[in-house]
């Protein structure tokens, strides 16, 4: 996914309105702090894609942005990419665990200080060019499994296709939502982890 961003760190200040369209408009050109290829996996991204699995204060910034900047970044799905797009849930069965919950950063906001409360405003959100879909799943139970595991014991995918802001699936025929799930968050300072 593409995040348009701008962000704040005080709790205090107000953001500003932005003239700025969404993903069915034109976007003002803004600055790329991290890329990644989609056709990669997270251990082969060029050397600008930094990823990691977790928020912690030992892992250091990969890019640093203005107060109230606007900026953008590419992420991974929260794989790495090991889903593929086509009928076979056999990927999702070996997915491998030891390399999932793919993030983009650490991003640093100028200025903002540890127990500085960071307020973001995401003011787009697209597919990758190269990755327009998603995909739902549910794990084997002998990778992980879900709490229905009794349930639904084995590996099942559905690819989602973006259209704008909706989401069509052939693995569900029938079935179009509006939506993108994200999650954004920041590492803890020292004293709480």
């Amino acid at each position: 996914f593409i995040y348009i961003i701008r962000s704040w760190f005080s709790s205090v200040q107000p953001v500003p309105s932005l003239q700025c369209k969404s993903s069915f408009g034109s976007v003002r050109m803004v600055r790329t702090i991290i890329s990644v290829d989609a056709n990669l996996s997270v251990r082969d991204q060029p050397s600008g894609a930094v990823l990691h699995n977790r928020w912690h204060p030992d892992i250091p910034p990969v890019a640093h942005v203005g107060q109230g900047e606007i900026f953008r970044v590419e992420c991974l799905d929260w794989t790495g990419g090991q889903v593929r797009n086509d009928d076979d849930a056999t990927d999702i069965k070996n997915i491998d665990l030891s390399v999932i919950h793919i993030l983009s950063g650490p991003i640093h906001v100028e200025g903002a200080r540890a127990g500085d409360a960071l307020e973001v405003e995401i003011l787009d959100v697209q597919p990758l060019t190269e990755r327009e879909w998603g995909f739902s799943g549910i794990l084997d139970i002998h990778n992980g499994g879900g709490f229905l595991a009794d349930k639904y014991p084995h590996a099942h995918k559905a690819i989602w296709d973006f259209e704008g802001i909706y989401a069509t699936s052939r693995h569900i025929p029938g079935v179009r939502f509006a939506g993108l799930i994200h999650q954004i968050g920041r590492a803890s300072c020292r004293e709480r982890v």
